[in-house]
């Protein structure tokens, strides 16, 4: 059974800042590789196509991690990570 996904404030607010889409989180939390987190909770990261300027800067790839927490059939997202740089091989 599919979880539903709540975006909690403070990681849109982060997302914001961070230059994150809302759809970036939900693709990340659907299709992410899992990775390690502490204290009871959970986290995936995508690397993501950028190919484009930010902070004065080109970056061909963005990696967003979320850090989320699992409530029964919900999942609930703590935050959310922008590294811009470039990680595949391609």
């Amino acid at each position: 059974m599919k979880k539903n996904i709540q975006i909690d404030p403070h990681t849109l607010e982060r997302a914001l800042e961070r230059g994150v889409e809302k759809s970036e989180i939900i693709e990340v939390i659907n299709m992410g590789e899992l990775i390690p987190a502490k204290n009871n909770k959970f986290a995936k990261f995508k690397i993501f196509k950028y190919n484009k300027i930010r902070n004065n800067k080109y970056y061909e790839e963005k990696k967003v991690e979320v850090v989320y927490l699992i409530e029964g059939e919900l999942i609930i997202t703590v935050t959310v990570y922008a590294f811009y740089g470039k990680w595949s091989n391609k």
